[in-house]
């Protein structure tokens, strides 16, 4: 049985009809209640202020937190005033509410730069807490892959790269000039320097970035690019490019060799999802993912946050179904595409001219 807690201070009746609501809803669909926190407790409802967003400190990387607060700002982008308290609060997901005179949008905010809205009108209770259970619950029950373990055994002949990192190098610059690389949302604008390392440090990445790439080496190994790196500029192995040779299920750790003279940086957080593509087709020889749409792609019906088993698995099921598996393109809900392919060229042939920049929110 999954449990939950809620902590922080519901200031206005509002806040507290929410409280109310999120309690009696999780707990009728099986979620056990805590009334404080115990050391493994799987989600947390934080009920934030906008004066001092204080954090849960979680005890377990599993918890999952998702921060409440209560704003009348509803200026857009919502992002530019949502997003900062995600941060601040050190969440998982932000549930930001705006009020108005007859009802509140109550937006939801992922790090991945989601951003959708369900409208709540008061003696609506029980249709809009089925719909808020709806939303979160496959996300705070799913189960993320962020950690990895390094293997200094790579041969030094690779320590500088070979043909494919230098094809991976040689992409980024392409799709720098696609203009597909600028962030979602000029995160550097919208987060003070101590945020922006709050957000390094929670989501142990190099920062919000705009997708990844990888290309097969061999059966079992394939080059990455690092977490929150500059796709324009893959330049150093080790530090922007990693070769991803297993997943341990045991500790739920990519396993990564890297030179033995350098302290690594992590790779992406979606290498969990290329490594299972990859195990599943031999013909597929490239991935890109971009925070990008394609009009008419078959996509995730739940938006799974990124470096999750339950995101990976979903897409690996959609490209199974394809009739081309190893040219399939999917859609992330809310979030962007993961393309597959023989090789990269083929990948950048099929998408030329049919990439649009905006992501429908639904």
């Amino acid at each position: 049985m999954h449990s939950f807690t809620i902590t922080g201070t519901c200031g206005s009746s509002l806040l507290r009809q929410f409280a109310e609501g999120i309690r009696d809803t999780f707990q009728s669909k099986g979620y056990r209640y805590y009334p404080e926190p115990i050391d493994h407790i799987r989600v947390v409802f934080n009920f934030i202020d906008t004066g001092n967003p204080r954090p849960f400190r979680r005890k377990a990387q599993a918890t999952f937190v998702v921060s409440i607060m209560e704003s009348y700002k509803n200026e857009e982008p919502i992002l530019k005033s949502a997003y900062p308290y995600l941060v601040r609060s050190l969440s998982n997901h932000l549930v930001y509410i705006c009020c108005s005179h007859d009802h509140a949008d109550v937006y939801f905010i992922t790090p991945e730069q989601g951003c959708y809205k369900i409208a709540y009108y008061p003696g609506d209770e029980d249709s809009f807490f089925q719909k808020f259970y709806e939303r979160l619950e496959p996300l705070a029950s799913s189960q993320l892959v962020i950690n990895n373990e390094f293997f200094d055994d790579l041969p030094e002949q690779l320590w500088e790269g070979d043909e494919i990192t230098e094809k991976l190098r040689t992409v980024g610059q392409r799709l720098d000039q696609m203009n597909l690389l600028p962030a979602p949302f000029p995160i550097q604008e919208y987060l003070t320097p101590r945020d922006l390392k709050h957000l390094k440090r929670l989501y142990g990445i190099g920062g919000l970035s705009y997708g990844n790439l990888s290309s097969r080496k061999e059966e079992s190994r394939f080059w990455m690019s690092a977490a929150g790196c500059n796709k324009a500029d893959l330049r150093k192995v080790g530090h922007h490019l990693l070769l991803v040779k297993g997943y341990d299920s045991g500790s739920k750790a990519m396993e990564i060799s890297v030179p033995s003279n350098l302290t690594p940086n992590r790779v992406s957080v979606d290498a969990i999802e290329h490594w299972m593509i990859y195990s599943q087709h031999p013909d597929v020889g490239a991935i890109v993912h971009i925070h990008a749409w394609i009009d008419g792609v078959k996509g995730t019906e739940i938006n799974y946050p990124c470096g999750t088993i339950e995101l990976a698995e979903t897409v690996a099921e959609l490209i199974n179904r394809e009739p081309e598996p190893a040219r399939a393109i999917i859609g992330l809900k809310n979030h962007g595409l993961t393309i597959t392919g023989p090789d990269l060229d083929d990948i950048f042939d099929r998408i030329d001219g049919r990439v649009m920049a905006q992501i429908p929110m639904t």
